[in-house]
């Protein structure tokens, strides 16, 4: 072989090795992304709450006396446990007593005379019976019995006016302790005293018509409790009282609560500037597990519609406009798209139906530059 011949090889040679080189240094790098292997699992078709919701206390009421005064009587604190009928708080109230004194004398007084007329009264009849008798034998005249029959009858109407004074004056008793009920508070449940406004000595006024005041009393039942949400109204015609709900609290991030639909509002609640929602109520399935909580606790709940046990699933963030997925085919380490099928679907997981089995790789990570049909990924380490 002659020499010009070897350097035409070697030179050829070179050249090969170079475009090789070149190829290989300049050739696209594969992206790395999040793969997930399409596994069986339980999907779940859920609704959630579209603002936060409360836990609320059963019975829960603010107090106010129907009069204003100053408040002389002051019985409890804020975080005092009561009990039903007990007295809270009352305003001063001399000249009520005054009246309601003067009103048991009158009272006592009346009840006296009662006794006196009707004594009278019962002689003056028994005497009309005598003279009757008299008159019968020729003892007496005729005028002289209806004499003594009109004493009778004066004296026994009386005795009736002397009764009618007692219920009257019983009335005005009663209406003064009405009066008094005007300016004390008493609970109306067992409870817990969760806010006073006022100080004794201070004047208390209650909410005139229109106008919105502060509580004197603020009382709250914290043995029963249930979380109250709002729900899109597009959502309201899904719900039904008696469906299974979870319940997350903010306080507990780490807990489940298990809860139970007790209530759906029967009308559509207009918040400005905001979607139209429906207010549902949501009771815990195991009371005991409410101990501790807060009423005002801010809560979201998770109503579970219908559920899948072990179906084929994907991340639901892994679906693509159309119902496609990026799919991996490992002999080529390229993307394909793939059209599936769903069905049952939440936020996090979406039941496959067809386009998929069990242990094919999809890619999550489609937030990525390049990341589409045809680019050449690997997964991440």
């Amino acid at each position: 072989m002659s020499t010009l011949l070897r350097r035409l090889l070697i030179a050829f040679a070179i050249l090969a090795v170079l475009a090789a080189a070149g190829w290989w240094f300049s050739r696209p790098k594969p992206i790395p992304v999040r793969l997930h292997e399409v596994t069986l699992g339980r999907v779940e078709a859920t609704l959630a709450n579209t603002r936060a919701g409360t836990v609320e206390a059963c019975q829960r009421t603010k107090l106010s006396t129907i009069m204003g005064g100053r408040i002389e009587t002051l019985a409890v604190k804020e975080g005092d446990k009561v009990k039903k009928g007990q007295l809270l708080l009352k305003l001063w109230n001399d000249d009520q007593q005054a009246q309601q004194t003067l009103a048991g004398t009158q009272l006592e007084l009346a009840r006296r005379r009662v006794v006196e007329a009707c004594t009278v009264a019962a002689t003056a009849r028994r005497e009309a019976v005598r003279t009757t008798g008299l008159r019968a034998r020729g003892f007496v005249s005729e005028s002289r019995e209806d004499a003594v029959r009109s004493e009778a009858d004066a004296r026994q109407a009386a005795c009736a006016t002397a009764k009618a004074d007692v219920r009257q004056s019983e009335a005005r008793v009663a209406a003064t302790r009405v009066e008094e009920r005007r300016i004390v508070l008493v609970a109306p449940f067992d409870g817990t005293v969760a806010k006073i406004v006022g100080e004794v000595g201070e004047y208390s006024t209650p909410s005139p018509p229109g106008v919105q005041m502060p509580p004197a009393i603020d009382l709250i039942d914290a043995s029963c409790l249930y979380v109250k949400a709002p729900m899109d109204e597009i959502d309201a015609p899904k719900i039904h009282p008696g469906q299974p709900v979870r319940i997350r609290l903010d306080a507990y991030a780490k807990r489940v609560f298990d809860g139970k639909v007790r209530r759906v509002a029967p009308y559509v609640t207009a918040v400005e500037k905001q979607a139209r929602t429906v207010d549902i109520e949501v009771d815990f399935v195991q009371p005991e597990n409410r101990d501790g909580l807060l009423v005002g606790y801010s809560a979201d709940v998770e109503i579970l519609l219908e559920e899948k046990p072990a179906v084929l699933r994907i991340p639901t963030a892994a679906l693509q406009e159309g119902n496609r997925v990026l799919l991996l085919d490992p002999a080529s380490g390229k993307l394909v798209a793939r059209p599936v099928k769903p069905g049952l679907a939440n936020w996090e997981f979406t039941e496959v139906l067809e386009g998929l089995a069990a242990g094919d790789r999809i890619v999550l990570s489609l937030e990525k530059e390049g990341v589409k049909a045809g680019a050449h990924v690997v997964a991440e380490k």
